[in-house]
C-alpha cells in the first residue's frame, strides 16, 4: 500500500507540474497576445465565450483566464456580462482540453519530448524555447496519466479500497465533496477530472461514483478563483462569484440527478474513464448554454452576496516589522515583502489609467491618486526601514541586497509617479479638450500597455521567487519593448502623413503616452538587473548571449 501510495503522489505531482509547465511557456511566450486576443473578442458573448475557450485549450486552465478576465474588469475594458461569458467558455475549453489529452496517444511521447527538448534549447530565440517548454509539458501530462493508470489497475482489487469504493458509492455526497476538495487543493479542474478519469478507467470507482467527483471537481475548480481574487475590487468579486453560483447550482443539480439516473445509460458505450471526461464536457456545455444568454441573472444574484469595497485604503498595513531589524535576514525579507506590496499597488494604478482614455472617470482619478499616495508612504518608510538595516552588522552580500532593495523601490515609485502625474494629467487634457486618440492610435496604445501589465506581472514573479530565468526574459523583454514602441510611433507617423485630423489633434499626447509606458517598463525592470548580475548574465550592460 505505501509504494502504491508513493507511485501514485509522484504521479499526481508529475501531472500538476506539467500543467504548470504548459502554463507558463504560454504565458512567457504569448501573454500579451492572449490578452489582446481576449479583449478584441469580448466585444460580444458568442465571441467572448469562443476566445475563452481557445485561451484555456492553450493554457491548459481555466483559472489562468480568469484571472486575466479579471484585470479586464478591474480596468473596466470590458462588461461584467462579457467576463462572465469568457470565464464559462474558459472552463468548457479546459473540459475539451481534458479529453484530448485522454486519447489513447502515449506514442507521441517521445516525439513531443524530442522536439520540446529541440526547441528549449533554441535559447537565442524566446518564443521557440518556450514552444518547446509547452511540448514537454504535453508530453509528461500524456506520461503522468499513464503512471496514474499503473498505479492503479493493481490495487483495485485490494480490500481496503474495494470497502472505500463500496462506501463512497452508497454516500455520492461525500464523493462529490472530494472532488471538490481534490479540484482545489490541485488548483487545477483539468488535473482532478483527469485524475478521477484514470481511476475509473482502471476500475477504482465505479460510475455513479466517478460522475460525483467530476461533478464536484467542476464546483471546487469555481472556488480556486474566488479564494486568488478576495482582495480585488468589488466588480471582479461579483463576477467570479456569479460563476461560482452558476457552476455550483448546476453541480448541485447534478448531484441530485445521479440518484434517479443511471449514469451508464445516459452515456452508453463509452469506457469508464472516457465517460467521466464526456460528462465533464457536457457538463460545462450545458452551463455555457445556459450563462450565455443570461448572465445578467446570475451577476444580479451574486451582487446581493459580495460587500461594497472598503471606502478607505488600508493604509496602516505594513510588511516592515520593526522587531525584524535586529536580525537582518528577518528584515531584509520584511523589507522585499513591501516591495511587493509596493509593486502590486502600482499594478493596480497601471490597470485603472488605462480606460481613462477611453472616457474620463473621475472616480478612478481619486483611486489613482489614492494609491498613488500609497506607494509614497511605502517608498518612504522602506527606505527608512532599510536604512535601519544598514545600522546593522550585515555582510557584504546582505549589504548589496539592501541596495538592491533600494534600487528597485526607487523604479516603483517612479513608475508610480510617471502613472498618477504624467499619464493621469495627459487623459486629464484630453477631456478637458475634448480630444480623443484614433481607433488605430487607441489600439496601439493599448496594444502596448497589455505588453507592460505582463512585464509588471513578470516582474513580480521575479521579485518573489528571484529566479534568473524569469529575470532573464524580463531584461529581453525590454528590448522586445523597445523595438515594440518604434514600430508604433512609425505607425503613428504614418497616419499624420496621411493628414489624419484625429491622429493630428492628439499627436503630442499620443508620442507622450508611448514614451511614459516604455519608461514604466523599465521601471519595473529593475527587479531582474541584481539577479542577473550575481548570476553572471550580464556583459557590460548588456545581456550576455549564449551559444
Amino acid at each position: 500500500m505505501i509504494g502504491f501510495l508513493i507511485h501514485l503522489s509522484a504521479a499526481v505531482a508529475l501531472l500538476l507540474w506539467a500543467v504548470r509547465l504548459v502554463r507558463t511557456g504560454i504565458e512567457r511566450a504569448f501573454m500579451s497576445q492572449v490578452r489582446q486576443g481576449l479583449r478584441n473578442l469580448c466585444r460580444n458573448r458568442l465571441t467572448a465565450a469562443m476566445g475563452g475557450m481557445l485561451a484555456a485549450m492553450l493554457m491548459q486552465s481555466g483559472t489562468a483566464v480568469t484571472l486575466i478576465a479579471s484585470g479586464f474588469i478591474a480596468s473596466a475594458a470590458i462588461a461584467p456580462a462579457a467576463a462572465l461569458v469568457l470565464i464559462v467558455g474558459a472552463e468548457l475549453g479546459s473540459a475539451l482540453m481534458a479529453r484530448v489529452l485522454f486519447l489513447p496517444i502515449q506514442s507521441a511521447i517521445p516525439v513531443l519530448l524530442l522536439a520540446g527538448v529541440i526547441l528549449n534549447f533554441r535559447k537565442q530565440n524566446h518564443a521557440l524555447k518556450q514552444a518547446g517548454r509547452v511540448l514537454i509539458g504535453l508530453a509528461l501530462i500524456l506520461l503522468a496519466l499513464g503512471m496514474i493508470r499503473a498505479a492503479t489497475a493493481p490495487i483495485a482489487a485490494n480490500d481496503i479500497v474495494r470497502a472505500i469504493a463500496a462506501y463512497l458509492a452508497g454516500d455520492l455526497l461525500s464523493a462529490w465533496v472530494l472532488g471538490a476538495l481534490l479540484a482545489w487543493s490541485m488548483h487545477s479542474s483539468l488535473a482532478a477530472v483527469l485524475t478521477v478519469a484514470s481511476f475509473a478507467a482502471t476500475g477504482l470507482t465505479t460510475a455513479p461514483v466517478a460522475a460525483a467527483l467530476v461533478l464536484g471537481a467542476n464546483f471546487g475548480g469555481a472556488i480556486i478563483p474566488m479564494t486568488l481574487l478576495s482582495g480585488t475590487g468589488r466588480d471582479v468579486r461579483v463576477v467570479v462569484t456569479a460563476n461560482t453560483l452558476a457552476r455550483g447550482s448546476l453541480a448541485v443539480a447534478g448531484l441530485l440527478a445521479l440518484y434517479f439516473l443511471e449514469t451508464p445509460a445516459l452515456l452508453p458505450g463509452l469506457e469508464e474513464g472516457t465517460r467521466a471526461v464526456t460528462l465533464h464536457i457536457l457538463f460545462n456545455l450545458v452551463l455555457t448554454l445556459l450563462v450565455l444568454p443570461w448572465p445578467g441573472l446570475f451577476l444580479n444574484a451574486s451582487a446581493h452576496f459580495v460587500r461594497s469595497d472598503p471606502d478607505a485604503l488600508q493604509d496602516d498595513l505594513s510588511a516592515l516589522d520593526p522587531d525584524a531589524v535586529a536580525d537582518p535576514r528577518l528584515g531584509i525579507a520584511c523589507a522585499r515583502r513591501e516591495l511587493m506590496r509596493m509593486g502590486e499597488t502600482v499594478q493596480a494604478m497601471l490597470v485603472q489609467v488605462k480606460p481613462l482614455y477611453r472616457a474620463w472617470d473621475a472616480e478612478a482619478e481619486a483611486r489613482i491618486l489614492r494609491l498613488e499616495e500609497a506607494v509614497d508612504r511605502m517608498h518612504y518608510e522602506s527606505k527608512l526601514y532599510i536604512s535601519r538595516l544598514r545600522a546593522e552588522d550585515l555582510s557584504d552580500s546582505q549589504s548589496r541586497q539592501t541596495l538592491e532593495l533600494v534600487t528597485v523601490a526607487n523604479g516603483l515609485e517612479e513608475a508610480a509617479d510617471r502613472i498618477a502625474v504624467n499619464m493621469l494629467a495627459i487623459a486629464r487634457k484630453m477631456h478637458r479638450k475634448a480630444v480623443s486618440f484614433s481607433g488605430e492610435g487607441l489600439n496601439d496604445l493599448e496594444r502596448l500597455h497589455d505588453v507592460v501589465c505582463s512585464n509588471a506581472q513578470l516582474a513580480m514573479g521575479v521579485l518573489t521567487t528571484g529566479n534568473p530565468d524569469d529575470a532573464r526574459q524580463l531584461v529581453a523583454q525590454k528590448d522586445e519593448m523597445r523595438g515594440l514602441e518604434q514600430r508604433l510611433q512609425e505607425r503613428h507617423l504614418q497616419r499624420l502623413q496621411d493628414r489624419r485630423s484625429d491622429s493630428v489633434a492628439s499627436t503630442n499626447m499620443h508620442q507622450e503616452c508611448l514614451r511614459l509606458l516604455k519608461q514604466i517598463n523599465t521601471s519595473f525592470t529593475y527587479a531582474a538587473y541584481p539577479i542577473l548580475e550575481e548570476a553572471g548574465a550580464f556583459l557590460g550592460s548588456r545581456l550576455t548571449r549564449n551559444a
